[in-house]
């Protein structure tokens, strides 16, 4: 659950942190005092998108972080990205005056995605403005796909629709151009079987180049060979016969001055070394011989490489990597051109589609059937007796989102039959509605903090107790943290935080604290009755906060 909220100079708020207990927090405050503030800011937190305008004026940055409790389903998979798997889990967010945005996981750099991810398996948050989305036919079918725990399932379906309507694409295009595929399969195979009647080695040019260059220069290499080793290896006037006799002269010195046997060993490696060579040009010299034919047969070799790179438009040693590309080319045209293989793979797209789907509409079917009693049963309580509420789901032509359309719809009050929701309900009954199917989805949630942002709007009188009192039921059972404006609603929170607004040096700031007992009070007799608090709208608040 989330432990505590540390805000620096975000909107209107300069430092703010706040501590969160288990239960039902409840934050009030006057319109404008920075209530939802607290919830935008926790949204960043959780990788929600920001720029500089989040930046309290005159501040160079904000800085955001959350702690919450590290579940143990998500220590492994924080041990996995290199993120510490402490007890405590750590999101924090930085953004500065160029808008630059850096986020932290337990004090180790993280992408936005990261902290996105972690986000929703952490919280969940209805935002006040949920009810609008609710007459949207895709608000109602995530409702239903999220309510029912099958949301993977959707998820697949609409993937393989997408490969199915892919399949179908590439099975139309190779029908309507079968004839230039045939065209281009025969110019392939008769480019690849010029180069394969080539036969093209890997790195051949480069040696066939040395070859040549060594055979065509065959006479000059053997007459600079042989005057070499006459230099190196003659009776009279050889390296050899000079350095042996040096080394004569200069050895019987030694004992008279020792200095020169580093001389004496120098020459007597360079004799050595210059032995090696004349070795070694005696076996290059053996091994070497004038080939007129080799040399012609090498010249033949180039010149039908170079013809055959200047036909492709290649370099003369890029010629067996074209080879295989255009290998390469011809399977992918022989793919594309078996009719009789594209349209398997739309039958095998289509029936793994069909049976996605209809996966997906029995469990939508079984969703709508128990999301219908439970809205239902919540009606009761909210002002609207003998309402009823119905899930629809009508047979459809095939698209990405199932075999199905979703509809909601209801009756506010007994005796009348069920219509569309965006047709018949009212304002208010859209928020409540809203509220009943946030509370009843946020009850099967497996997230452990649960967020309502002023979502009571348009709610009043009694009902707005029964609405307190939901949320204080799901505080038994999740941290629950609620914007409200409503006192019914605030005097069922096991915590009370008030939001409020200074003026400070000309600039606004908020300010959060949390109330005791008396501040409880206080709170409350100014939610019911404006600024100016009385004595009767104490006793009522008192009232209202007794167990």
């Amino acid at each position: 659950m989330l432990r505590s909220l540390h805000i620096h100079d975000f909107v209107i708020v300069d430092k703010a942190e706040i501590q969160f207990e288990s239960g039902f927090t409840v934050f009030s405050g006057e319109t404008g005092a920075g209530k939802s503030i607290l919830i935008d800011a926790l949204s960043l937190a959780l990788g929600a998108r920001g720029d500089a305008a989040a930046i309290r004026e005159g501040a160079s940055r904000t800085d955001i972080s959350a702690v919450f409790d590290a579940p143990t389903e998500l220590r492994q998979a924080l041990a996995e990205q290199s993120f510490d798997p402490d007890d405590a889990l750590v999101l924090r967010r930085v953004i500065d005056g160029q808008g630059r945005s850096r986020a932290y996981i337990n004090g180790v750099p993280a992408t936005l995605a990261q902290l996105k991810q972690l986000g929703e398996a952490l919280v969940d948050i209805h935002g006040q403005h949920a009810h609008q989305s609710l007459a949207r036919p895709a608000s109602q079918r995530d409702m239903l796909d999220a309510q029912g725990g099958h949301q993977q399932l959707a998820r697949d379906t609409q993937q393989a629709w997408q490969q199915w309507q892919q399949s179908e694409k590439l099975l139309h295009k190779a029908r309507d151009n079968h004839e230039a595929l045939q065209q281009e399969r025969e110019r392939l195979e008769w480019q690849i079987g010029e180069l394969q009647r080539l036969d093209p080695g890997k790195d051949e040019w480069e040696a066939l180049s040395a070859s040549h260059n060594r055979l065509a220069h065959a006479q000059a290499l053997l007459q600079g060979a042989t005057q070499a080793l006459a230099a190196l290896d003659n009776d009279e006037a050889s390296v050899q016969h000079f350095l042996g006799a040096a080394l004569h002269q200069l050895q019987p010195l030694l004992r008279h001055d020792t200095h020169l046997q580093g001389i004496c060993e120098a020459l007597e490696s360079a004799r050595i070394a210059a032995g090696e060579a004349a070795s070694d040009l005696n076996s290059y010299l053996d091994r070497l011989e004038l080939d007129p034919d080799a040399l012609a047969q090498a010249e033949r070799r180039l010149s039908a490489l170079f013809e055959a790179a200047r036909q492709f438009k290649v370099e003369p040693e890029a010629l067996p990597e074209l080879l295989q590309t255009l290998q390469a080319q011809l399977a992918e045209t022989d793919v594309a051109g078996d009719l009789d293989a594209l349209a398997e793979q739309v039958r095998q797209a289509q029936a793994r589609y069909n049976e996605l789907a209809r996966q997906l509409g029995a469990a939508r079917k079984k969703a709508a059937k128990k999301l219908s009693v439970q809205v239902s049963e919540a009606m009761q309580t909210l002002a609207m007796q003998g309402g009823r509420f119905e899930v629809a789901l009508q047979a459809a032509p095939p698209s990405a989102h199932g075999l199905e359309t979703i509809e909601f719809l209801v009756a506010g009050h007994g005796g009348v039959t069920p219509r569309p929701l965006a047709k018949v309900a009212s304002g208010g009954e859209l928020a409540r509605l809203s509220l009943a199917l946030s509370v009843i989805a946020s009850q099967a949630a497996r997230v452990p903090t649960l967020i309502f942002d002023e979502v009571d709007t348009g709610v009043g009188g009694a009902v707005a107790e029964v609405v307190g009192r939901l949320l204080r039921q799901l505080g038994a059972r999740h941290q629950v943290l609620c914007v409200t404006h409503l006192p019914q609603v605030a005097a069922c929170g096991d915590h009370h935080y008030e939001v409020s607004k200074t003026t400070q040096q000309g600039a606004t700031l908020s300010q959060i604290q949390l109330l005791g007992a008396n501040g409880r009070v206080d709170e409350i007799a100014r939610m019911l009755g404006g600024l100016k608090i009385t004595d009767t709208t104490r006793k009522h608040a008192r009232e209202m906060l007794a167990p």
